[in-house]
Parts: structure tokens; C-alpha cells; sequence
């Protein structure tokens, strides 16, 4: 429930089963949870847990960057420490202290503490150990980070495990000397959908809260809340002795707290009490029914929590077979401009997304396969990986591979002109070819951007257009145990002898059955109508084929 533990590296028996000699690795996408970090808010003063913790030394190292007005054209960084500030007894500002009366390396809350730093640091070694040492995918040394894809949501704890994790499987000596800054993509919290979004999604709000109060409904009278409270109760407010689903604090947030200490040190733990295993037993199993029962039953759920980022990964595994690498996902750009593509550079193969708990959660119940499984520990992480049949057609997969997947000429895409938004959304028809314009021979438009099959839903594909998926297949590992999606053990939607190697048509249309078409107006839409799968008979599960069922 704490720290991901990992397991020892992959021997070579288990890679030659792993990776079979059948396969190439095409792409590898990596959904990681942010390392170790100090709660949310302070609870439990009154068990003696200090509000500020002394454990990220960071604060003492800081830089922002500054030029001089009277010439722009020259940047500087400045250095600094910080110090929080707080009110004092008599409300007048005095200065946070730590348990031993630190006032630099003060965590503010939910900060990445220095331990976060390390395991997500510790992860990226162990990506490098797999893809560059072992599987030899990626090159040893780098002279940009084009082919690498880096995005973090806004919240610091994210972008921070995300550049420890990049710095550990790529440090300096694994980089030439002249190696640019690497591009890291962001989004406004408007439109951030790599977490669940429920601050700007209406809808997926009032889901939440229908499935919230379910699970408040069914345990709050429970015997196991009431071990809970016969454990805990003194340490809570005097209003409310009681614990429940929606208490204050909320069980899950009585979690976090418990989760947060046990992650650190002596000097921030709560009584032992907290600490019960059969207690922490219950309230993770819980908490993972409150926040994620409703992807696992409710397709709208699935839709709007995580949806919109099952599609930006499908999208980029799809745009990796066509070719052209016009993914949406592609950054970049020539001096800031944008160049092929909807953002720019081609050719990733890998990429590196920043995110929480409720990301990694929310993505495999979304697939079916987070059946009793414990709230994400720090610094998890779920690795994508797409595959490719060798047979002899295509030329060896090489390290920063930038050669298209099937070349126009192999694979003539007919259709007629799309719109300008469908071609945004690649959900128009693909062009004509033409041999004197754009990668593949693909004209280009908008920046270089391309209408292709990657957003658009394998039913509303051509044949031929979904022939261009065969031969290829996606995985799912979870902290590097494979994770098999139930629609994909049907014949016919898994490579032979093995479903977890899941066909990419099959997988794509388990995906398409709940990646909106437009998020943010789904996020406005039903605000009045009924929430499926609350009740016995009405769930829409998920990880299958055909709509979701």
C-alpha cells in the first residue's frame, strides 16, 4: 500500500519468454505513479503527527529562471531556498518547523520528498536496464531527446518524478555534450486527461459521487468500519468519533495519511494502532472500490475518467504502424516550430507520462484487469508495450527507429479530402497519396498534419484499412507482472499460444468502445441521466470487445 517494491531484474530465461524471438518491440509507453511524497493536508495533529515534514531537501536548491529587461536575449537562472511561512499563536507570521525544528527542506503538501525522488530516480535505472541493456531497444547514449516522449500533469509531485525518472535512465553519461533541453508536455488543468478530471468534467464528477456514496452505503455500517473506528476513533474529531466512507476525514484520506508515513521516517509516524494490518487490509480494499468500481462497471465512467488518454496512447500505437508519425502526441519542432506532424518530431518509440494513483488505477480497471488488486503504491508504473511479427517484410527494428512501419506503397490509403477538425482529430478520411509531399508520400496539411486511422474507430474502418493493424500486438505490464485483458482471450484477438499478447484490432476496439469523441462536451452532456452500474443488473464491464460487454 506504501512503496513499490520492485522485483529483481528479468533473467534471460524469463526475457526469451517475455520477449519472444517471433516479436520486435515497436513502441513502449510508461504510465508512472509519482514517488514518495508528504500528505495532502495535515490530520492527526492530535496523534502527534507534526504538520511539516523535513524531508525535501530540494526547497534548498531551487532555480528559476531570469534575464536582465535591457537584453532579452540573455537568460539567466536564479538560485534559491525556500522557507515556509505560517500563522503563529497569535496570528502574526512565524516560520514552519519540522518535528526537529528544521526550517529549510520543509515539505509543502503533497510535495515529492526526497525518498520520491530516489525510487522514481531507481526506476528510471531499471527502465534503462530492460530497454537498454537487455532488450537492446534503446541506444546506450543520446544525442536529443526527440525520440523520447516526456509528459507530466500540472501537479509538481508529477513533472518532478518524471524528470528523476528520465534523469535515471538517461543521466549525463548516457547523453552527448552537446544534448539540447528536452521538450516535457503539458497541459492547462482544463484540459488535462492524464488523471481522472473531475474538477473540469461535470459528469464525470457526478459519477464519481453516485459510485462514492455507493460504497459509503454498503460499508459504513459494516463490521469492518466498525473495526476501523474500534481502532482509530479516538484521533478523530470530537464531532464525528465515528469512521465512515465520508467521514471527516474522508477513509480515503485517513489512507493517504496512513500510506504517507509509512513511507518515511519515525520522526512522522502515528501510533501503532494505524498501523493494524488487518485495518489496512479493509480500508485499501475500500478505497479501491470507492474510486475505481466505477470503471470496471459503467462505460460513460470509463469515458470521461480515462478515455481521453486511452486514446492519446492507442492513437500513438496505431500512428507507429501507419508510419507517418503524425501522432497528436508527437512534440517539438525546428526553433519552436511546429514541423511534422500535430506537435512536430517523429520517430518516438518511447515515451514517459508523469501521473497518480488514480491514473494507473483507472486505466487498468478500464481494461478489466485491476480485479483485487491494492491501491497503486508509489513509483508503480504501467509499461504499454506494442509488438510487431517478424516476417522477413520489414526492415530490423534499430534503436531511434524513425523508418515508417508500412510504407504508403505497401499500403495505399484511399479517401477524399477531410475537414480541417476532422483532420485534427484524424477522424476524416485519409488522403490521396501524393508521392512529392509529406513522409510516405502522405500530403500534409495544417502543420504537417494528416488524417489517418488512428482516431477513428476500427468499425467505421475499410477493410484494407484494418488489415494495416495486422500482425501486431499490445501487452500490459503493471510493475512487471503482464496483465491480460479479458476480450483479448477470445480466438482470434491474441497471438497464438498466448493472450497476453492481444491483437491490436482487438485491443483498439476494447479502447474505442469508451474514448470519446469529444471530451470536454461529453463532460456537459447527461447531467440528468441515470448512472449504470450502481445497481445489480445494470453494469457495462469492462476489458471486451463489442461496446464494452
Amino acid at each position: 500500500m506504501t512503496t513499490h517494491l520492485p522485483r529483481a531484474a528479468y533473467s534471460e530465461e524469463e526475457l526469451q519468454s517475455l520477449y519472444p524471438a517471433n516479436l520486435e518491440l515497436r513502441l513502449v509507453q510508461i504510465l508512472l505513479r509519482h514517488g514518495e511524497r508528504a500528505p495532502v493536508s495535515a490530520r492527526f495533529q492530535n496523534a502527534g503527527l507534526a504538520p511539516y515534514w523535513p524531508y525535501c531537501n530540494a526547497a534548498q536548491r531551487l532555480r528559476s529562471v531570469a534575464y536582465t529587461p535591457q537584453d532579452v536575449t540573455t537568460w539567466d537562472s536564479l538560485q534559491w531556498r525556500r522557507r515556509l511561512e505560517r500563522f503563529g499563536e497569535d496570528d502574526g507570521p512565524t516560520i514552519a518547523a519540522g518535528v526537529g525544528g528544521e526550517v529549510d527542506g520543509i515539505c509543502q503538501f503533497g510535495e515529492l520528498t526526497d525518498k520520491g525522488r530516489d525510487t522514481t530516480y531507481e526506476l528510471g535505472k531499471r527502465l534503462r536496464h530492460l530497454y537498454v541493456d537487455q532488450l537492446q531497444f534503446m541506444p546506450k547514449l543520446i544525442p536529443d531527446a526527440d525520440m523520447i516522449y516526456l509528459r507530466a500533469t500540472p501537479l509538481p509531485r508529477a513533472l518532478e518524478s518524471l524528470q528523476q525518472t528520465f534523469w535515471g535512465m538517461y543521466p549525463l553519461t548516457a547523453r552527448t555534450a552537446s544534448f539540447p533541453p528536452p521538450t516535457i508536455v503539458t497541459r492547462t488543468p482544463a484540459d488535462e486527461t492524464l488523471f481522472p478530471n473531475d474538477g473540469n468534467c461535470r459528469r464525470f464528477a457526478q459519477l464519481s459521487r453516485a459510485f462514492a456514496q455507493r460504497a459509503a452505503d454498503r460499508w459504513n455500517t459494516s463490521d469492518d468500519m466498525e473495526y476501523i473506528t474500534s481502532k482509530i476513533s479516538q484521533w478523530m474529531p470530537e464531532h464525528s468519533k465515528k469512521v465512515a466512507v465520508d467521514s471527516h476525514p474522508r477513509l480515503s484520506g485517513i489512507m493517504d495519511t496512513i500510506n504517507s508515513t509509512l513511507a518515511h521516517g519515525p520522526e512522522t509516524r502515528l501510533p501503532k494502532e494505524f498501523y493494524d494490518q488487518k485495518m489496512r487490509d479493509i480500508v485499501g480494499r475500500i478505497g479501491v472500490e470507492e474510486w475505481f468500481a466505477g470503471y470496471n462497471e459503467n462505460r460513460e465512467y470509463r469515458a470521461l475518467g480515462i478515455g481521453a488518454q486511452v486514446g492519446d496512447i492507442v492513437e500513438r500505437m496505431v500512428s507507429k504502424v501507419e508510419g507517418v508519425g503524425l501522432s497528436i502526441n508527437e512534440i517539438g519542432g525546428e526553433n519552436g516550430k511546429l514541423g511534422r506532424g500535430r506537435g512536430g518530431e517523429t520517430g518516438i518509440i518511447f515515451a514517459l507520462n508523469g501521473c497518480h494513483d488514480t491514473t494507473l488505477a483507472g486505466f487498468l480497471s478500464s481494461f478489466g484487469t485491476f480485479n483485487n488488486e491494492a491501491w497503486p503504491p508509489y513509483t508503480s508504473h504501467i509499461a504499454v508495450e506494442l509488438f510487431r511479427e517478424k516476417t522477413g517484410q520489414y526492415p530490423p527494428s534499430r534503436s531511434a527507429n524513425t523508418q515508417p512501419e508500412k510504407t504508403d506503397s505497401e499500403f495505399p490509403i484511399p479517401g477524399n479530402k477531410p475537414g480541417w477538425l476532422a483532420s485534427m482529430r484524424g477522424l476524416g478520411p485519409a488522403k490521396k497519396q501524393d508521392p512529392t509531399q509529406g513522409p510516405g508520400g502522405l500530403k500534409t496539411v495544417d502543420h504537417g498534419i494528416t488524417a489517418g486511422i488512428a482516431r477513428r474507430a476500427v468499425a467505421d474502418l475499410s477493410e484494407s484499412e484494418r488489415q494495416r493493424l495486422d500482425g501486431y500486438y499490445v501487452r500490459l505490464k503493471y510493475n512487471d507482472r503482464i496483465f491480460k485483458v479479458p476480450g483479448c482471450a477470445k480466438p482470434g484477438n491474441h497471438m497464438e499460444g498466448d493472450d497476453s499478447f492481444c491483437t491490436l484490432e482487438a485491443f483498439k476496439r476494447i479502447a474505442d468502445s469508451f474514448t470519446p469523441q469529444n471530451w470536454k462536451v461529453e463532460c456537459g452532456k447527461n447531467l440528468d441521466g441515470a448512472v449504470p452500474g450502481l445497481e445489480p443488473g445494470t453494469q457495462q464491464w469492462a476489458g471486451y470487445v463489442d461496446k464494452g460487454f
